[in-house]
């Protein structure tokens, strides 16, 4: 499938204000399951330096800096990204201490994925976890797809367009939450029973026709030797495969936002507009784009 992406973000400040340096996650991911074909990325006004970065898991981002005082920020891209996983099922686990939950990895990729398995997890979350456990004999392929089922079928997914996730054990108190708030669940659910997971954002397709204002979206991914990292995404009751679109993913959320960074101005208020348009095709010509190479 191609996939085209329009994202513009838009701070406004009340007055002219310090921009801290800010790093930018808004490039796709490019791996086995997705392909950038196309990137390109307006920033306004034109930063004073500006630098491509790798994060520590691979997320290509951009770091950018301003020597004067600005008034507003403007961030847009147009992505047309190429998904390659048609079939999320076509993997299986090569070691047979991740087969059982509680998982264990072999010894070279502890150190490398710790970040995604470590963490306090409420008690609450750890029973509920191990109970959907016990539900598929502890099976950890059972048990990652039981669980996104699960959720799926008993969390009211919201709309809450503002603030941080929230605690897993108050999603799985209120039995709501809008897609990050259960994608942090999901993940901590895993990491109680010994699987790495993580935090993703990106895009995804599966929506109603009339919808044309879309939201960046969250869903999880799981390490599985054998397999890799596979998504799974709670809120939608779908394993991962090509009508999403990764941007950026993190042991922590806030390592996959698509902008982070903060202003100087004592007592300046600020705002925050963004709008998000996916276009999507089973080839690129019926995007009605041409393809350019990836700058």
């Amino acid at each position: 499938m191609f996939i085209r992406i329009l994202h513009a973000l838009r701070y406004t400040y009340e007055r002219p204000v310090f921009l801290e340096p800010m790093t930018v996650r808004m490039t796709p991911r490019n791996d086995v399951a997705q392909r950038v074909l196309r990137h390109t990325m307006h920033i306004e006004p034109e930063a004073q330096g500006c630098t491509w970065t790798i994060e520590p898991d691979g997320t290509d981002a951009r770091s950018i800096w301003f020597l004067e005082e600005q008034d507003r920020l403007v961030i847009r891209c147009d992505s047309i990204v190429e998904t390659l996983r048609a079939n999320p099922f076509d993997g299986i686990l090569t070691y047979a201490e991740a087969s059982t939950l509680p998982a264990s990895y072999p010894e070279a990729l502890r150190p490398v994925l710790e970040a995604c398995r470590a963490g306090t997890i409420h008690p609450e979350v750890g029973d509920w976890a191990a109970e959907l456990a016990s539900e598929v004999d502890r099976d950890s392929m059972r048990f990652v797809l039981h669980l996104n089922d699960a959720m799926y079928n008993s969390m009211r997914v919201i709309e809450r367009r503002d603030g941080d996730p929230y605690t897993p054990e108050q999603t799985l108190e209120e039995g709501s939450g809008a897609c990050r708030d259960v994608a942090m669940l999901y993940v901590a659910a895993c990491r109680s029973q010994g699987l790495a997971a993580r935090f993703v954002s990106g895009y995804s397709t599966h929506h109603p026709p009339e919808v044309t204002q879309h939201e960046l979206h969250a869903w999880a991914e799981v390490y599985l030797p054998g397999c890799g990292w596979r998504g799974y995404d709670p809120s939608l009751g779908l394993a991962v495969a090509d009508g999403h679109v990764a941007l950026a993913t993190g042991p922590d959320h806030r390592l996959s936002a698509p902008l982070t960074g903060s202003y100087r101005g004592t007592g300046v208020g600020s705002k925050l507009e963004y709008d998000i348009v996916l276009t999507s095709a089973p080839t690129i010509e019926a995007l009605g784009v041409v393809q350019h190479d990836t700058p």
